[in-house]
């Protein structure tokens, strides 16, 4: 991985295209890259709900989808 990649990047990079499920059971993911539609939320290291599309991936990080 490249310095300054981005956690949605990283994802999106290893095949993961469904970073959640909305509230009616679709997968959801990253969509604007610049964390202004919220879609690619996801639980980083142990906190939910943060915006993947701004916080750099670093090594160690544990992160779940939620699907």
């Amino acid at each position: 991985m490249a310095d300054g990649t981005t956690v949605a990047a990283a994802g999106l990079n290893a095949g993961e295209m469904a970073f959640r499920t909305s509230v009616s059971g679709q997968g959801r993911g990253p969509l604007c890259g610049m964390g202004i539609c919220f879609e690619c939320r996801l639980t980083i290291n142990g906190e939910p709900h943060i915006r993947s599309c701004v916080i750099l991936a670093e090594d160690g990080m544990e992160v779940e989808t939620g699907e």
